[in-house]
């Protein structure tokens, strides 16, 4: 299977402690791959070390094998690197429309001259990019929003936008953050069936999540960081049963 993402040994330390140590793991394409551990386990690291807002100490970051180590974050949201982050990201004040819309943006082609001057190719491009964004803001269910000030809907709903967002960009590597923090089981249930939909299209997804049913119930392979380090790798069934996964993470009860 192809691997859309690779992590080579990678390393990461602040004031000399090391966050991530020494972490392999590989993210195919068409499918969705499991980050889990404890808190202070090193994930949000390692998703800011692939999206470039953190800086890699010690080994490579490869993109369909290209070394992608170096790139900083708006050269790998070009090369097709999205995300979304523990702690929500909106443009507040701006409508639902609005913010899913800036997530086109790798993909834009007007100029800032036919923007200004209002051109009828940029006019175009504005109306082709509203269709896409209200087919994504459907397929969330929430298209009824799509005029509503970001920051007025619920936490749920704002989670939703910053996904959308990030389908907007149009990836082939998906990093997703906690994306059901603060969700109940409906919703998280809706969403795995679009993160589903959206791995079947060839998207590579690593999702970070506490929520163990659903991390269980959706992942193809799943690793397990504590204190920085793998642990264990497996499918969701032998991470379940897993001696050093249940003490470590599980409070001693198997899933």
């Amino acid at each position: 299977m192809t691997a859309e993402l690779e992590i080579d040994q990678i390393s990461r330390s602040f004031g000399g402690v090391p966050a991530v140590d020494g972490l392999s793991l590989s993210v195919p394409a068409g499918r969705i791959t499991g980050l889990i551990g404890p808190n202070g386990a090193g994930k949000t690291t390692v998703v800011n070390m692939i999206s470039g807002l953190l800086h890699v100490s010690e080994g490579r970051i490869l993109m369909r094998g290209r070394d992608v180590t170096t790139a900083e974050a708006p050269d790998l949201a070009r090369s097709g690197v999205a995300r979304t982050f523990q702690n929500i990201r909106l443009i507040n004040d701006a409508s639902v429309l609005d913010n899913v819309i800036a997530g086109f943006h790798r993909h834009e082609q007007s100029s800032l001259v036919a923007n200004l001057l209002g051109l009828r190719s940029a006019r175009d491009e504005k109306r082709r990019l509203q269709v896409q964004a209200f087919a994504l803001l459907e397929r969330f269910g929430m298209a009824a929003q799509a005029h509503d000030r970001a920051a007025s809907l619920s936490y749920g709903h704002q989670r939703r936008i910053e996904m959308m967002r990030a389908l907007a960009m149009e990836p082939t590597v998906l990093l997703l953050d906690e994306p059901v923090a603060g969700m109940n089981d409906s919703e998280a249930l809706e969403l795995a069936g679009i993160f589903r939909a959206v791995a079947a299209q060839g998207v590579a997804i690593l999702l970070i999540e506490h929520n163990m049913r659903f991390v269980m119930a959706l992942c193809d392979h799943i690793y397990v960081l504590a204190s920085g380090r793998l642990i264990a790798q497996g499918n969701p069934a032998e991470i379940g049963a897993h001696p050093q996964v249940i003490e470590a993470y599980l409070g001693g009860v198997p899933c």
